[in-house]
This record gives structure tokens, C-alpha cells and sequence, in this order.
């Protein structure tokens, strides 16, 4: 049930305030990211509707903040969730035919499958850790796992976790990775590429036999 209140404290610095129900009661913490409209800074003595929730410690906390003029935010985008999630699906399963039609190397396929789910893994520790306060899975390292293959668990985590999904330049930057990625993938499916391959796995295994 959304509730209707007024701004009483504000720090645009540290982006949270306070807002006072204006049936009365206890004030109610309220951060920038649950703003409907964040270019829409908000004042002291605005009044706002908004939901309440609580956090992960159990204090109550506004949720899904809307000012004057404002519309009601949407949570979820399911067009865009659906895209990304349809979009790795899809290249593992082009990866899978390709591979069965050997054009493209088993160890190629499986590097995949595995890096993705160990992104995957990644991303949910991540955000666990983010609920609980615990260390925090570094940004680079996330983008690192996506662009040495892991980016189709990525895309999933990002939208089945709601997790990473709402920062603008992080999801460039994973775009970016998956762009980077693809790009080495047909080089590798080239004259030069699979020769390239070839004489790297020849390599590895070399090296297993002797040591």
C-alpha cells in the first residue's frame, strides 16, 4: 500500500533524508536509489508518495519514491530482462550447433558453459555479500570473467538476480566486454585463429604430459 508523506531532511551530498507520514508516525528513511526520478532532486517540505519496506538489517526503509509530476516507477523492464537472457541463450545454442557441426572446437564450448557458470556464481556472492555487508566481488573482476567468456552468465545473473543491473556504465562496459569477446571468437574461427588455437591447446597439452 503506498503511503503519502513529506520531505523533512535531506542531504543531497549523501543522497538520503527522512520523510514524515502525513497521517503521523515514525519518519521513514529514504535513500536516491529508490527515487522514481533521480534528476528530480528532491527538497525539504516536498511531498511524495512511496511504499514501504524494510532492509536487510529489518528497519523500515521508503521504497519506489515518487514527487510531483513524477510517474510511478516500474521495477522491472521485461522486454529488456527477456532480450538479454533470450541473447546468451541463443549464442550458447548457436555455440552448441556450431560445435556439433565441428566448426567450432569441444574445449571452446565448455570453456564457456564453465566460465559462465562460475560468473554466475560470482555475481551471486556478489550480491549476497552486498545485502550482508560482507567483502565485495570487484567490478573489474566481474567484467574480466564476462570478457574471458563468462558474459552469457552474466547476462543472466544481471537479470534473473537483479543484480548490476541498474548501473548505467557498468552495463556499458559489460556490452563493451561481450563486443571484445565475440570479436575474438570469429578471429578464432579465421585461417589464423584456429591455427592459433591449435597450437595453443598442442601446447597445454605438451605441458600436462611433462609435468
Amino acid at each position: 500500500m503506498r503511503q503519502k508523506g513529506i520531505i523533512t531532511s535531506w542531504n543531497d551530498d549523501r543522497g538520503f533524508g527522512f520523510i514524515s507520514p502525513l497521517d503521523g508516525g515514525a519518519r521513514v528513511f529514504v535513500h536516491i536509489k529508490v527515487l522514481g526520478n533521480r534528476s528530480n532532486r528532491p527538497q525539504v517540505n516536498d511531498v511524495v508518495t512511496y511504499s514501504v519496506t524494510k532492509d536487510s538489517n529489518g528497519r523500515t526503509q521508503a521504497a519506489n519514491v515518487t514527487g510531483p509530476g513524477d510517474n510511478l516507477r516500474v521495477r522491472s523492464s521485461r522486454q529488456t530482462n527477456l532480450f538479454a537472457i533470450r541473447f546468451a541463450v541463443f549464442f550458447l545454442v548457436v555455440l552448441g550447433v556450431t560445435t556439433y557441426a565441428e566448426k567450432t572446437p569441444v574445449v571452446v564450448l565448455s570453456a564457456y558453459l564453465i566460465i559462465s557458470m562460475i560468473t554466475y556464481c560470482a555475481y551471486a556472492w556478489d550480491k549476497a555479500s552486498a545485502k550482508s555487508g560482507r567483502w565485495r566481488t570487484k567490478e573489474n573482476t566481474l567484467h574480466l570473467c564476462a570478457l574471458v567468456g563468462g558474459w552469457p552468465g552474466a547476462l543472466i545473473a544481471q537479470q534473473l538476480l537483479r543484480h548490476k543491473s541498474r548501473k548505467t556504465s557498468f552495463r556499458v562496459f559489460l556490452w563493451f566486454t561481450i563486443l571484445l569477446n565475440c570479436t575474438g571468437l570469429v578471429w578464432l574461427h579465421t585461417a589464423d585463429g584456429s591455427a592459433y588455437l591449435s597450437r595453443l591447446l598442442e601446447s597445454i597439452a605438451w605441458e600436462s604430459v611433462f609435468h
